[in-house]
């Protein structure tokens, strides 16, 4: 068994009982028979995107962390591709023990100001 590490992105329509409900569906696929667990899962709620996706330009951000054997990833991801409130979703290797509590967005800072300490 491997450490694995998903983002997944829903639609922004659903709040986080709707989320929470696919997200033990979801699980379910890689715990049970499969032999997987589930160790870790952090909802960072609604946030902004960088560009809009399927026409949204929010979505509903979950992190989580889990293993499982290589063989159940193939059916976990048809599963997910079918689901049509999941936007986006990304699963990787996890190499380290990052956390998953996310970063807070940084503020834009203003080209003038930052063109005037140039100047200056």
């Amino acid at each position: 068994m491997r450490d694995y590490e998903i983002v997944y992105i829903f639609h922004p329509s659903l709040e986080e009982e709707g989320v929470t409900q696919k997200l033990d569906r979801f699980h379910g696929l890689l715990t049970g028979d499969r032999g997987g667990n589930v160790t870790e899962v952090d909802h960072w709620g609604k946030r902004q995107m960088a560009y809009p996706v399927e026409d949204q330009t929010s979505g509903y951000y979950v992190v989580a962390h889990f293993a499982a054997p290589s063989e159940a990833l193939p059916e976990f991801e048809r599963i997910l591709k079918l689901d049509e409130e999941l936007l986006r979703y990304l699963v990787v290797v996890n190499e380290g023990d990052l956390a998953t509590t996310p970063v807070p967005p940084q503020p834009k800072r203003d080209e003038e100001s930052e063109e005037e300490g140039e100047e200056a």
